[in-house]
């Protein structure tokens, strides 16, 4: 083996933590970016949250304002329609995020080798003070509020329980089924596998807790909402059958109703009235009169007592109107209340900068201005984020005016690519921004990937939106005959007749995403 030396040159993308950290705030959602806050709060103590109401200073989004064209900067009355649509809750989301990039052997935040106040050290989000709730005027509540206040359905069932007249044993018996219910009032573990877990191998304690539990379970099914503690669906619908009649004695109806209950639940969801009617010993009209009181029946009683938070969407980017008729504009605004408010810590930066020393105190003070210059990063790189939100969205509300003018209907194509082109950026990074993003707009709370859709051939040579195709087919089934609900192939021809090329097996694509029956089960009985 012969040895030598050789030279090679090669080019690699090292990514430095800075930028690192700029591709990871971009991506996060408000409720991520939030919790990214607190934890650099808790661990850079050249951090601090502001909450006066200073003004910024050079530090902060100069256009956060900016309205969608340069002839609207004169109009000033949108931000008075701000509050219209900040606590909008309605969303439709779709979730196809990209992986984080990572990499880079740079590992290390260094530092600027000053401890001076910079101008952008003051507080970032001044100008944007929070109001006391997202739903508009002072007088309304907070839907944050009102989950917080609202009752769960655990503490329902124990305050009912509290009612009864138990022992010991049983009581705790009925708190441990209580609290191993699901958020939709199922108990989803039998009671063997739930006395196991409590009682190990010993089969006499097994046993006991069986039994326990099974006087328990009794009670917990007598509670309210009717069907609570239900194993599966059709336990869930007989209990509130059985609930029911108090009002309706003996109903044949709901008899009809219990039968149907104890059969296969597949054959209720086929609405198959025929194979129902043989098994339920009953005429086909009592079979169709019995589903209908089936279908005003709660499949989840705890749904109303899931905590309404989790649904809540809280827009990054508002759009509001600004003018009438032909001189209607729609302007941009990002909303204050998600907007962290940030400053660094100007005492101990001054400490810092005062404080000079050699020796150890020297790689102390190296380490402490390491940790200022990433704080300054930090506000940096949120204030980035939010910029390129801004962009993207005002790039979008031009391109989809006709969105919001005349709602999905309208709503043209378009892809990515589009506004990265336009705003000289990588289609990653438009991808990163337009997910878990959501816009708020006259129509509803949308997340910003809802804008991009794409393009379905028209028999003019043009194009139309793939959204646009899918309020279409949602319009078409709204205003169907119940009795005759339009099937995939008679939409298709209705999209023809529109000019719009769309295939069967598209349409049924689309009527899925919508969360739309087939026809057999959108058929009135």
């Amino acid at each position: 083996m012969k040895q030598g030396l050789s030279l090679r040159v090669s080019q690699h993308l090292a990514l430095t933590p800075q930028l690192q950290q700029s591709i990871r705030l971009l991506q996060l959602s408000t409720l991520e970016l939030s919790q990214e806050v607190d934890q650099m709060l808790d661990e850079n103590p050249f951090l601090e949250r502001n909450l006066d109401d200073a003004p910024r200073e050079e530090f902060g989004l100069a256009q956060s304002d900016t309205p969608v064209s340069a002839g609207d900067r004169e109009t000033e009355s949108a931000t008075n329609s701000v509050a219209e649509y900040a606590g909008e809750s309605s969303a439709e989301a779709s979730n196809d995020a990209e992986s984080p990039l990572t990499g880079g052997d740079d590992t290390s935040w260094d530092g600027d080798g000053t401890s001076e106040i910079k101008p952008d050290d003051s507080e970032w989000g001044g100008d944007a003070p929070a109001r006391q709730n997202n739903l508009g005027e002072d007088g309304e509540v907070d839907a944050t509020e009102l989950a917080r206040s609202q009752e769960s359905l655990t503490s329902f069932l124990h305050r009912q329980a509290l009612a009864l007249r138990l022992g010991e044993v049983d009581q705790a018996a009925l708190r441990f089924l209580i609290e191993s219910l699901n958020d939709d009032g199922y108990l989803e573990d039998d009671l063997p596998t739930l006395a196991q877990g409590l009682a190990g191998d010993d089969p006499e304690a097994v046993d006991e807790l069986v039994h326990r539990f099974t006087v328990a379970l009794r009670l917990l099914q007598s509670l309210e909402p009717a069907g609570v503690g239900a194993t599966h669906l059709g336990e869930c619908l007989v209990l509130q059958l059985k609930a029911l009649q108090s009002s309706m004695g003996d109903d044949p109806v709901r008899k009809t109703a219990l039968r149907i209950c104890r059969q296969p639940m597949d054959l209720l969801a086929r609405r198959d009235v025929k194979r129902l009617s043989q098994l339920c010993h009953a005429t086909e009209a009592d079979i169709k009169l019995a589903m209908g009181l089936i279908a005003r029946l709660e499949p989840k009683p705890g749904r109303r007592f899931v905590d309404v938070e989790r649904n809540i969407v809280v827009p990054d980017v508002i759009v509001a109107k600004v003018g009438r008729g032909a001189n209607a504009k729609f302007r941009v605004l990002l909303n204050p209340e998600v907007m962290p408010r940030l400053r660094v810590h100007d005492i101990y930066a001054n400490a810092l900068r005062q404080h000079k020393g050699g020796g150890k105190d020297s790689s102390n003070n190296a380490a402490l201005q390491q940790r200022l210059q990433e704080a300054r990063w930090f506000i940096k790189n949120i204030q980035q984020r939010f910029d390129t939100i801004l962009r993207v969205s005002n790039a979008i509300v031009e391109r989809q005016k006709n969105f919001f003018s005349h709602g999905a209907l309208a709503m043209r194509p378009l892809v990515l690519r589009e506004i990265a082109d336009e705003l000289g950026l990588h289609e990653s990074t438009i991808s990163r921004v337009t997910t878990a993003k959501y816009m708020a707009t006259p129509y509803g709370t949308f997340e910003l990937k809802y804008f991009f859709g794409s393009s379905l051939g028209t028999e003019t040579g043009g194009n139309a939106s793939s959204t646009a195709v899918r309020a279409l087919i949602k319009q078409f089934v709204a205003s169907e005959d119940p009795k005759k609900p339009l099937s995939d192939s008679q939409l298709s021809d209705m999209l023809k007749e529109q000019g719009i090329e769309c295939a069967r097996r598209t349409v049924a694509k689309y009527r899925e995403a919508l969360r739309i029956a087939p026809t057999n089960l959108r058929k009135a009985l």
